[in-house]
């Protein structure tokens, strides 16, 4: 998938602010703060400055739609966890954020790894459909990268092919995800016109 336009649309907090929706669904990035979300939407959309990238913690703090190709909205949810802010700041953040995954919107979450894995529980719980990215593997070895899928196993089922890796850095796996949401809109254009 080529990413001819990306840009940032609006932030939202609660759902009545959210964009309409498009046509196509819709690819949601969450994880922990400082995970690395805005930097691999960045990566993806090959646009350095359109999410706002930080080195503290939980600098993401409200639900941000980006438009990309006039087709779909890449979303960026509220990073979670470490961050130094309030107890009631984390608690509104997790509120914004499960309001969006609960919402009908028809759409596909992408979990950002590190050592995670309440996200991805709790996802499977409610069968919303996700896909997991472990961020920041520039320097992981292929060992490393299997020894994290079996660590994830034994707590969540899923196949190896529900699973990216990717550096910001140098922009690894980057086409493989662009690749694997353009695969889910073609199938879902199939799926309209039948």
């Amino acid at each position: 998938m080529k990413i001819k336009q990306a840009e940032f649309v609006k932030s939202a907090v609660y759902e009545k602010d959210y964009p309409m929706e498009l046509k196509n669904m819709e690819f949601a990035f969450v994880g922990r703060s400082n995970v690395g979300k805005s930097s691999l939407i960045n990566s993806i959309t090959g646009r350095k400055k359109l999410a706002k990238t930080s080195k503290t913690p939980g600098r993401t703090q409200l639900i941000n739609y980006f438009k990309v190709n006039n087709e779909f909205y890449i979303v960026d949810l509220p990073g979670y966890g470490f961050a130094k802010v309030p107890k009631e700041m984390k608690a509104e953040w997790g509120k914004t954020m499960e309001r969006y995954v609960a919402s009908a919107r028809k759409k596909l979450v992408f979990v950002l790894l590190e050592e995670d894995m309440e996200m991805l529980v709790w996802l499977d719980h409610h069968d919303i459909p996700f896909k997991i990215i472990f961020t920041k593997m520039d320097k992981v070895s292929n060992n490393e990268k299997f020894k994290c899928l079996k660590d994830i196993k034994k707590k969540v089922e899923f196949h190896n092919d529900d699973v990216f890796f990717h550096s910001s850095l140098n922009d690894t796996g980057k086409e493989d995800i662009l690749n694997y949401i353009e695969s889910l809109l073609i199938k879902e254009e199939k799926i309209e016109e039948e």
